[in-house]
């Protein structure tokens, strides 16, 4: 019986305290959360984790600089604290990383302006980061030759984070601690809605891998639906006081532009902040924002053409970027939470991402709007504090919930690495060491990897060409991560399908290996579901439109 399935059989078997509907950012961390304070928790999600915005971001970690612009101070003051917590908690994963400004001729602000404000963001960040700096034209030039300087007026480098894996894996290792402190969760279980029996929310479920429908029985119902919460109160028959608005983002994956590990920002035709991300040996840039009167975004011609003519007004490269050199899309919505009674005629170009939690005593229901996951860990103690007052006994309310584990154990293994030579092991084509790469992605759960890696060093050769897998890597994908549908795996355990064409994945007898080790005699229907339904049609065909 797989991981999935035990935890299907388990979601029936018991009247939990708390039912969490979806498994993006602010679900994960609130199972998380209850569980590891002691609450017994289960948490489904009619796709795959992560499988919404989650998988969509920038990978920043940030403070939410752009809105001191709109006078916001206290949000930022808080997203400051929470992006230093971030960081302490998960050091090996959320780094301080540069960004670089360029001001252009005729901008609304002058670069000294500017500069003086990432001052105060720095102040209100408690002085955490490094300093900013002010840049003349030439220094820009000089520290970053690729950035077209003509129309410069100067510009600035300040600090914020940057999760250095993939947004999505960041998401399923809350998961996969909310599984560890006693909590049951399962992804490809749909929620058909749920009603109030006897003081307990009876939730009708439908597992959408074989049709099968069964109950679950929780006393108290978390809507952690992301851009869907509005569709599930409905469903629920909640009345709430706050609903979402949508702005779609996109991003496009190119070859890497640069090899500096900072983030080059500017502001793009419309005004707000353009940005050129590192991705490991490729480059991320975007995003749009445009409006959405519904959460199901794809990517458009004119999304394509906007971020490419933005890019290469700015960048001075060889050959301007050109459809042809995106290898992947993100593209996703920006669930934006206002008062229900302000409709929506807001300007989203203002709104925050800052998160609502809307509980009703009566019915003993919770909604979660907006969010980020730069405030993750506020999310997650905050739904338990909701849970505590909703009557729900937490056995362990003062249980650390988040971290990497001690500095201690980290040593640990960075000396058993050493004893073995894991480093010297690492793959010639790869951006880290493996001592570095299997510590950031498993922590303490890596030591059985090097136990594995000692007996076989064949568990540390690269398996899928054109990423940074290894064999080791791949059995424990099998085993512990609920991996249902390839995709689960190419594009949210992993980032292979973000960093790796279509088409070379396609012909990968790799990833055909991964197959057989993720899915058994399975493998082949699997592999190619992936590609029937993954086709890269609607990419192919935005570009040519562009």
């Amino acid at each position: 019986m797989t991981l999935r399935e035990q935890n299907v059989s388990q979601l029936t078997s018991t009247t939990f305290d708390a039912l969490v509907i979806g498994g993006g950012i602010n679900g994960a961390a609130s199972a998380a959360a209850l569980a590891g304070k002691g609450a017994k928790v289960a948490l489904i999600d009619r796709g795959d984790f992560a499988g919404s915005t989650s998988m969509h971001s920038s990978n920043l970690v940030w403070g939410g600089i752009k809105y001191m612009e709109s006078n916001d101070f206290g949000l930022v003051r808080k997203l400051c604290k929470s992006r230093n917590h971030l960081i302490k908690s998960y050091p090996s994963t959320v780094e301080e990383i540069r960004f670089l400004t360029t001001i252009t001729k005729g901008f609304r602000h002058s670069p000294r302006y500017l500069w003086a404000g990432t001052w105060l963001y720095w102040l209100m960040g408690n002085g955490f980061t490094k300093t900013p700096r002010l840049l003349s034209p030439k220094n820009i030039k000089q520290e970053e030759s690729i950035i077209n300087v003509d129309t410069s007026v100067g510009g600035f480098e300040y600090s914020d984070a940057y999760l250095h894996d993939n947004d999505a894996r960041f998401v399923f290792n809350f998961i996969r601690h909310a599984l560890d402190f006693g909590a049951t969760a399962a992804n490809y279980v749909e929620s058909l809605g749920a009603e109030r029996k006897d003081g307990v929310w009876v939730t009708k479920a439908r597992n959408t891998m074989d049709g099968s429908t069964f109950e679950i029985r929780a006393k108290v119902l978390i809507n952690a639906a992301g851009p869907w919460v509005d569709h599930h109160n409905k469903l629920t028959n909640q009345q709430t006081s706050h609903q979402h608005l949508y702005s779609k983002g996109i991003h496009l994956i190119v070859p890497q532009l640069t090899e500096s590990k900072r983030v080059l920002a500017f502001f793009a035709d419309d005004g707000r902040l353009f940005f050129v991300i590192p991705m490991g040996n490729r480059t991320c840039i975007g995003t749009t924002d445009t409006h959405m009167d519904h959460p199901n975004a794809v990517v458009t011609d004119e999304d394509v053409s906007f971020v490419l003519e933005n890019i290469n007004k700015r960048l001075t490269l060889e050959k301007p970027l050109t459809p042809d050199d995106i290898i992947s899309t993100r593209c996703g919505v920006r669930p934006l939470a206002v008062e229900a009674n302000q409709g929506s005629d807001r300007d989203f170009l203002q709104l925050s991402r800052k998160h609502i939690i809307d509980t009703h005593d009566d019915t003993a229901h919770i909604s979660i709007f907006g969010g980020k996951l730069t405030d993750c860990l506020n999310v997650g103690d905050e739904i338990a504090d909701a849970v505590t007052q909703l009557g729900v006994t937490l056995t362990n309310p003062r249980f650390q919930w988040y971290g990497e584990p001690a500095d201690s154990v980290k040593q640990q293994f960075m000396a058993q690495a050493e004893r073995i030579g894991l480093d010297a092991m690492t793959p010639s084509t790869s951006s880290e060491l493996l001592t570095k790469r299997l510590w950031r992605r498993y922590a303490d759960k890596a030591f059985a990897m090097l136990e594995k890696i000692e007996a076989d060093h064949d568990q540390a050769a690269l398996l899928i060409e054109g990423t940074e897998y290894i064999r080791v890597e791949l059995e424990h994908a099998r085993d512990y991560e609920m991996i249902t549908e390839l995709e689960d795996f190419l594009r949210r355990r992993a980032k292979i399908s973000l960093v790796v064409r279509h088409d070379q994945l396609r012909h990968s007898e790799g990833l055909k290996e991964a197959c057989r080790m993720l899915f058994g005699d399975q493998a082949d229907e699997r592999f190619n579901a992936y590609f029937e339904n993954n086709s890269g049609e609607a990419i192919q065909q935005a570009m040519a439109d562009a």
